[in-house]
């Protein structure tokens, strides 16, 4: 499934600070409207009281009030006009003052960071930094929508199938220049984030039906019709109130009786009605959209299946429950209690339900589908140097593989992204395991977690920080970032041999695994850490695995002289020139064969002894580091 190599050339920076420009000039403009707009009303006003005054003292009439009162009410439509316009030329500079602040680097904190999106425990999530402020999905996440954000960290949490991903490339690039369409979608969805965080229109929409009889619908029907005539008639026409009054018991009782599910299907209908009115805006949009890509062609086809579009079918709900927040006016209040409105209203409402409450599931799948794209599709456009990755399709290519050139990191700045090329397989010449080592700061972790935030992306749909990837589908399993638990009563060491355990099973279980383990059981004695860590290692060989294990102890690297061809040491070194340690984060083959442990400690001012210093050296084991 090979797709060609990078986005068409563009300068992300220069159209978002020219977008932003514009909408800040429109912005200006538009309050400065809204300002003088102000000023006339409040000048029309006092004209209209001064006439008021006039007609009482002088020779005037009414009708010199209609021109003043006509100008007025134009005023205040022109104002509301001029506020909406300033009001969303301001969100649009919002929208492109973040994505300056992610060109910029100065984006975290700011975004959505995604937290209590991955279970606990999950094999890499914590690991790669993909949640959390300045993580993965926060640099990646422009969704405005709840459903949007859980179906962007589900990609990153669940690797997709070569078909998928590759359905997923194709909208990417094309929603990637679709610059316009993303600004509108943003502004159209408002406070859409907000309103969904509750989760309630779906259980709503599946929830069983309070009302259901048709029979007693047409009871109050009838009853409120009656009431209305025989109070005409007895207003009007001086008819005998006995008839009305029998009437309206009548219908009191009933709707006594209905009360109760009434209130409750009016009550449990607000808040997913005003939730629905946001997303309709969003699936407006989506209806009348054309795509060529066979993903989004499916998306749309979703929408348009099944009858009216949802948008229209969500605004009739909308429209029921404007009509039922209307019945509580004083001056509608007694119409409504006459013509029995609110339940009528909420037998109308568990119509919409029964109707149209078994596709809400499938609008906000496709909304959620969408925004999730449109996230990497914004991505791939603020970054047009990464390159989609080419999915080996293991039906075609039966060995596991990731060949990776000039491989980065997302969240390092370029002048700060030091490119290192990695080349795994089953196959000869390339090895199974790079065994790394290296000294303190030289790079280790980030290369770990550039591989696996690389494959974790490449397997989303999303271009990755590379010249090239070439990656058989792989599930990941890492032991970078560990802690130890006071609540638990866990230390370090047991929660890396349990993380361990867990890639372990995942490499059996979900063959081929990638495993990405950071300096390998370095919380126990030299002795053991070698048995244990070649235990590991051949563990993950014999179930086929492919990864990158790092370590200060030298000892470990005999395992590749153990191992051939399928484990190859590469190590990071460091130079240390006048009390300074400088590094180049270059990726070399070889054991690494000085360390900067000692440096570091006098750096800090803790006095090493000389002679200590060649020993640590001279015993060859864990000289690069502590």
């Amino acid at each position: 499934m090979a797709m060609p190599a990078a986005l068409p050339a563009q300068d992300p920076r220069s159209i978002y600070e020219e977008r932003l420009a514009a909408r800040q000039a429109t912005a200006a403009l538009a309050a400065s409207q809204v300002e003088r707009v102000s000023n006339l009303r409040l000048a029309v006003f006092a004209l209209i009281v001064g006439l008021l005054i006039a007609i009482g003292g002088w020779d005037l009439t009414a009708h010199a009030l209609w021109l003043p009162l006509g100008a007025f009410v134009l005023l205040v439509l022109r104002q509301g006009k001029a506020a909406a316009v300033e009001r969303q030329a301001r969100e649009a500079a919002r929208l492109y003052e973040n994505g300056l602040a992610r060109l910029d680097g100065t984006w975290a904190g700011q975004g959505v960071a995604g937290e209590g999106l991955a279970a606990a425990g999950h094999p890499y999530a914590a690991d790669l930094d993909l949640f959390g402020a300045g993580g993965v999905f926060e640099l990646l996440c422009v969704a405005k929508t709840r459903v949007g954000e859980r179906r962007l960290a589900d990609w990153l949490l669940t690797p997709a199938t070569p078909e998928a991903v590759r359905l997923r490339q194709e909208a990417v690039r094309e929603l990637t220049p679709q610059l316009d369409e993303r600004e509108a979608l943003a502004l159209t969805e408002g406070h859409v984030r907000s309103a969904l965080e509750r989760a309630s229109a779906l259980p709503w929409a599946k929830a069983p039906l309070r009302l259901r009889s048709k029979g007693r619908l047409w009871i109050h029907r009838v009853l409120a019709a009656t009431s209305t005539v025989l109070l005409v008639g007895w207003l009007g026409f001086g008819w005998k109130p006995l008839w009305m009054v029998l009437s309206m018991l009548v219908q009191y009782v009933m709707a006594t009786l209905d009360r109760p599910a009434v209130h409750e299907v009016l009550e449990a209908a607000d808040r997913p009605a005003q939730d629905l009115a946001l997303i309709a805006r969003i699936l407006e949009r989506l209806e009348t959209t054309q795509p060529s890509s066979e993903h989004l062609r499916a998306q749309v086809a979703r929408l348009v299946a099944g009858g009216p579009p949802p948008s229209e079918r969500i605004r009739a709900l909308v429209r029921l429950m404007d009509f039922v927040d209307a019945r509580l006016n004083q001056i509608f209040l007694p119409l409504s209690w006459l013509g029995s409105l609110g339940t009528q209203w909420a037998y109308g409402i568990e119509d919409w339900r029964e109707a149209h409450g078994a596709y809400l599931e499938s609008w906000l799948e496709v909304v959620a589908e969408v925004e999730a794209l449109s996230s990497l599709a914004n991505y791939a456009f603020e970054h047009p140097g990464d390159t989609f990755p080419e999915i080996v399709d293991p039906e075609i290519v039966a060995t596991p593989t990731l060949e990776v050139i000039g491989l980065g990191h997302p969240l390092l700045a370029d002048e700060r992204n030091v490119r290192n090329d990695v080349h795994l397989a089953m196959a000869e010449p390339a090895p199974q395991t790079l065994l790394i080592s290296g000294s303190n700061m030289s790079g280790k972790s980030t290369l770990l977690r550039s591989v696996g935030v690389a494959t974790v992306m490449a397997f989303a749909g999303a271009p990755v920080r590379a010249r090239s990837l070439r990656i058989s589908p792989l599930a990941v399993g890492a032991s970078i970032q560990l802690h130890d638990s006071l609540q638990e009563g866990a230390s370090r060491f047991y929660a890396e041999i349990e993380r361990l355990s867990q890639i372990v099973r995942l490499s059996r279980e979900q063959a081929p695994a990638l495993f990405l383990i950071d300096e390998i059981l370095h919380g126990t004695n030299s002795h053991d850490r070698r048995l244990g860590a070649a235990a590991v290692v051949h563990a993950l060989l014999g179930a086929g695995a492919l990864g990158l294990v790092t370590t200060h102890d030298l000892a470990i690297a005999g395992m590749a002289d153990e191992d051939g061809s399928r484990v190859t040491n590469m190590h990071f070194e460091d130079q240390v020139e006048d009390g300074k340690i400088a590094f180049d984060y270059t990726l070399r083959t070889g054991v690494v064969t000085r360390g900067n442990a000692l440096a570091l400690m006098r750096m800090v001012g803790i006095d090493v002894p000389e002679d200590v210093a060649k020993e640590d050296v001279s015993d060859g084991v864990e000289s690069a580091g502590t």
